[in-house]
């Protein structure tokens, strides 16, 4: 019965996804038409940035965001420090979370899902433990569980925690708290570090942060 219902709710869910994803694009078609001419403009380039990330069963899809840094770099042709790379345009929209913007983008294409763990980086598969990796079972999402308790403010166990805790006790009701939450952290800006010349320490293994 349990596994009837939970096959039911992946089915409800994914489709849930896919009418808000697109709901939420033709709202703000708009403000992605703005943005991305400001970004043409401010790096006279391209305006998406896209990177590898692990989806759900760890397979790799390409995350599109706003573009937030330009592409400086030294005199031996490395990319300069995150700090130095970030423009004001790119402060503005991580301030906002516009930034994320374009990850409906991944929800329609059924990479991504409204809720659920945010993707990390490809490099850390081999680092999870088996408990860890549970964040897998299920899609990555624009939001989730630690990005409404804490996000920044959390140790990399903690996040993890919270994110096996939402792949075991999954339910419509607790993704609509978190879309609710979430909303209202962004309109509140709370619970975000602001400070992009201290980035959060990469994730190196268990107990190895």
């Amino acid at each position: 019965m349990l596994i009837n219902f939970w096959k039911m709710y992946k089915f409800i869910k994914g489709g849930t996804d896919i009418l808000g994803g697109l709901i939420i694009i033709i709202i703000v078609t708009p403000l992605l038409l703005i943005i991305s001419v400001l970004l043409i403009f401010s790096y006279k380039g391209n305006p998406f940035f896209t990177q590898e990330r692990p989806g759900k069963d760890a397979k790799v899809f390409k995350l599109i965001k706003f573009k937030t840094m330009n592409d400086k770099r030294d005199s031996k042709g490395n990319l300069l420090p995150d700090s130095e790379r970030i423009t004001s345009i790119g402060r503005f929209l991580r301030k906002y979370s516009l930034d994320e913007l374009p990850q409906f983008f991944n929800v329609l294409r059924g990479d991504m899902s409204l809720v659920g763990p945010r993707p990390l980086l490809v490099k850390y598969l081999p680092l999870y433990n088996d408990r860890q990796a549970k964040r897998h079972l299920v899609k990555p999402g624009i939001t989730g569980l630690a990005q409404v308790s804490g996000r920044n403010n959390l140790s990399w166990e903690e996040k993890f925690e919270l994110d096996v805790y939402y792949v075991e006790n999954v339910s419509f009701l607790m993704d609509v708290k978190i879309l609710l939450k979430t909303l209202y952290k962004v309109f509140k800006r709370e619970g975000i570090n602001y400070s992009y010349s201290v980035n959060m320490q990469p994730f190196k293994g268990e107990n190895k942060i």
